[in-house]
């Protein structure tokens, strides 16, 4: 029996699952991200009625900030590093009590070595368990943006 998106997403949801992983690795797992977009309100949005926390993107971007501070400090740690200035686009979808369900991620092709990227959906994936927003919000909701992971003495 073939599982579609839909169902294999609200499974995900219904059993507290957190997944980190590309945004072409989720689609191969029936992950739909136009789904997921329809599923979680965007955190900040040129149209305050569609946007979770109108009037507060400055407090969003400050939580969005941390929350990327805090997971360049947990891959440090974990002794992940960058060579080179590596930059990523994130969206990631956050539960309503503001954990994390999914963190999706895309490096430029050819930016990031297989391996490399494979570990550090790992690590992202072991972030996301435990992570807790600082908002939260009636509904679930999303937050996107590019990102540059700076290079530092951690590289492997």
């Amino acid at each position: 029996m073939k599982i579609t998106g839909f169902f294999f997403v609200a499974a995900l949801a219904c059993h507290g699952q957190k997944l980190a992983t590309t945004f072409q690795r989720a689609e191969q797992r029936g992950i739909s991200i136009a789904h997921l977009d329809e599923r979680y309100m965007s955190a900040v949005h040129s149209d305050p009625s569609k946007a979770a926390f109108a009037g507060r993107e400055q407090e969003v971007a400050n939580a969005y900030r941390s929350l990327l501070s805090d997971l360049n400090t947990f891959l440090a740690t974990n002794n992940f590093g960058w060579a080179v200035d590596t930059r990523c686009f994130n969206r990631i979808y956050f539960n309503a009590n503001g954990t994390i369900d999914y963190f999706l991620f895309n490096f430029a092709p050819g930016a990031i070595e297989p391996a490399k990227e494979r570990r550090f959906e790992q690590l992202v994936t072991a972030f996301v368990r435990d992570y807790q927003f600082p908002l939260t919000h009636a509904l679930p909701f999303a937050q996107c943006s590019p990102a540059t992971y700076a290079a530092n003495q951690k590289a492997d």
